[in-house]
């Protein structure tokens, strides 16, 4: 869903329609279509194609942001969004103190709310 989300990003802020950036990269309108919305995933080819047109390397369209080592030293990628959503349960104390003490439990009781 990041990669659709970023693709459509850039894609606007570039001003292309879907069939412009298709044509620039040698897929349909409906190809770009399914990558924005998640149902269709793009082959290497093709993320290395968007990454020229738009100038970003392919690890953006995947959230690779921001390195982050866990104390294994176990390396893993946090996206913008990632961090974003991160700060923003800082600024509620009560749950944040919640979803560190059981996090597992804590993100089970949101899924069932937002539901």
């Amino acid at each position: 869903m990041l990669l659709g989300k970023r693709l459509k990003d850039l894609r606007k802020k570039k001003g292309l329609t879907q069939q412009e950036l298709g044509d620039l990269i040698n897929v349909t309108k409906v190809s770009i279509c399914c990558y924005e919305n998640g149902t269709r995933m793009p082959t290497i080819d093709t993320l290395l194609e968007l990454g020229k047109v738009f100038g970003v390397d392919v690890a953006y369209f995947l959230g690779h942001d921001e390195v982050v080592q866990k104390k294994d030293k176990e390396f893993f990628y946090l996206a913008e969004e990632e961090i974003l959503i991160l700060e923003e349960l800082r600024k509620h104390d009560n749950l944040y103190e919640k979803l560190i003490a059981d996090p597992k439990r804590t993100v089970e009781f949101i899924a069932k709310k937002v539901r």
